[in-house]
Parts: C-alpha cells; structure tokens; sequence
C-alpha cells in the first residue's frame, strides 16, 4: 500500500530527529515506530543520504548514520576593524536561518549580538571567530575571541581571589567591566534562553544546559570561548525569559536573580564562614527578589547561615531571600536563625 506523501515525510522527519541518539539502531528503531519493514525504512534513509540530509558510514551490521548540517560557516574577523554587531548579524548571520520560526530567529540573534558586542567592547583581543551550524534538530553558535580571557578581566577589575569567583558574579547578573556603558544583562539572560550555553577561558568552563547549572575544567582556551545551542522548534522567546527575572509581572525590570550558592564553594569544601556568605552575597543588593539555589548542596554551617539569613537580610530590608532545592536540615537551620531574628 502507498504511502501519503504527508506520511512519507512524517518518517523522514522522525528519523531525522532521532539518527542523533540512534546512530547504530535508527532502522530498527523506526521500524517499531510506524510498523514497517527494514527495506521500506533502508529506502527512507537512502533517500535522504541522496538529498545529503545524512551521512552514512561503514556496512552490513556495521552501519552508522550521522545527520549532516544544512549550514555550516565559519568566518574571522579583526577586532580592529570596525566591526559593528547588528551589521555582522544582518549580513553574514541572518541569511542562514531561513526558514527558522521567528522566535528561535530572535533568540539567536539576542545571543550573537550580545556576545559578539563583548568580544569587541572587552576582549582586548585581534581577532574574533564565529561558526555557525544548522542542522535539522539544533543551531549551535560559536563565537570565540584571542583576548585576555573573561574570567581573568573579571577577576581584576572585582579584585576577586581567583578566577574561579568570576563564575560566580557572572551567575548572579548585572556584572560589566565597564558599568558607564553596558548593563551587565547579556550574558546572564543568553545563557537562560538557550538550551545549551558555555564560556570557557584558561582552564575554567561554566555553562547551563537547560537552566541546570553545570561547571567543569575545559581546556586551556586562550580568550573566551562562547558556545550557544537552540532547538529550532523551541518555543523559548525572549520575552519570556525576561519576564522570569521581574519581581513585577506588569513591568520589565531586571530586579530577580536566581544564584546557584554551590558556585561560593570552592572544590568541595563545605559552606561554613561569614566570608563564604559575604562572597555569595556580593551585589545581591542590586535585586528586589533573590533566589538562592542549593541544588548540590548537602549542608551549610551556622555562621554561613546567619550572615545570609539575619546580617544581610536586616541590612538590606528590600531585598526578598528565597531558597530552592534545600533539604530539610538546610531548611530547619535557616528557619531557626530567622527565628530567632524575629525575637
């Protein structure tokens, strides 16, 4: 029986969307999907190797199957150029995502624009290189400077201990090194808007995936190094990832921040001091309403607690502290300090 042509591109786009997980299994993976034999899904796959959608590797039981982009640019330019964003994005980005949904359009070109504005406005460096790549399940978006490196800029003009701390006021939001010209917003609402987002530097690397905060050691990158990723059908806009981070849903103003407390830990030290807690809440007076996320966290000491929870909350009235992700000894020891703050 023959297939509609609806249906027959319906199995074209599942195995698109699947090869990536199921390199080695896509044919018998898609044969339990839609109830087909090997050879009609064999042609499937043949006819998209044909339309240079895949790539196919080895044979007999030995096949694997990769999607191939349908983009793939990379372009350099000299820093000391004059080199404006929003023309880099209109002339050499733009005309590669046609036919991307316009929100997905619009998330991307917030991130380049505001991270390629970084690399010319504080890099100190020669050199700025993008890749673009477009496949039919993501967009990824490198970017990645030859200058000083973020975390080390951040460091000096802070006077931070070490750089590892950069990763930190960077979670929090509104941080620049040059506060007369910029607000501070960009990185801390691409890095939400993507699926994926990474910075490394030196040997640092800090990045979400899906808002889940992840830190690791990468490699030794001279200058920074950003790497954005984005499901074209994500349903992400800017806008409502501005308006996650506003104590007041009927106006925009960036006065919320959620701070993941295991990045004040250094290795894997336990939170007990004043001056871990002083380290957390550096700038938190910038926001109406701070979130404080101890995912990963197991237990913090009293002195950490109570600077937070009684010295920084009395100072600092109309700042809101709320928590997430704390267990319920963490839970009991902040209740009990602010009781006894209440006495």
């Amino acid at each position: 029986m023959s297939l509609s042509k609806q249906k027959r591109d319906e199995i074209k786009q599942f195995i698109l969307w699947n090869i990536r997980d199921h390199p080695s299994d896509i044919v018998r993976f898609s044969q339990a999907k839609f109830n087909l034999s090997r050879t009609a899904i064999l042609r499937y796959i043949h006819d998209l190797g044909k339309e240079n959608s895949i790539e196919i590797r080895g044979s007999t039981k030995d096949t694997k199957y990769f999607l191939k982009p349908s983009h793939n640019t990379t372009r350099v330019y000299e820093l000391q150029d004059l080199l404006a964003e929003d023309k880099t994005w209109r002339n050499d980005v733009l005309p590669l995502f046609k036919g991307i949904k316009e929100n997905v359009v619009n998330v991307c070109q917030y991130g380049f624009t505001e991270i390629f504005n970084n690399a010319i406005d504080h890099s100190e460096g020669k050199t700025v290189k993008i890749e673009i790549t477009i496949w039919v399940d993501k967009i990824s978006i490198k970017i990645v400077d030859d200058g000083v490196g973020i975390f080390n800029k951040i460091q000096h003009k802070y006077k931070l201990d070490d750089p590892f701390y950069a990763i930190l006021e960077l979670s929090k939001g509104k941080l620049t090194t040059e506060p007369a010209n910029h607000t501070g917003e960009g990185i801390f609402f691409t890095s939400r808007m993507f699926d994926t987002f990474l910075i490394a530097s030196d040997n640092l690397c800090f990045g979400s995936h899906k808002w889940d905060v992840l830190f690791e050691s990468g490699q030794n990158v001279k200058g920074t190094l950003v790497f954005m990723e984005i499901s074209p059908n994500s349903e992400i806009t800017t806008v409502s990832i501005f308006s996650k981070f506003t104590s007041n849903p009927d106006e925009y103003g960036f006065d919320k921040t959620i701070v993941p407390v295991e990045l004040a830990r250094y290795g894997n030290e336990n939170l007990l001091s004043r001056s871990q807690a002083k380290r957390l809440l550096a700038r938190l007076e910038k926001f109406k309403t701070v979130i404080l996320d101890f995912k990963n966290i197991d237990i913090i000491g009293r002195a950490f607690t109570d600077e937070i929870f009684r010295v920084f909350a009395n100072n600092h009235p109309n700042t809101t502290l709320l928590t997430i992700n704390d267990n319920n000894s963490i839970q009991r020891l902040i209740k009990e300090i602010q009781g006894e703050n209440s006495r």
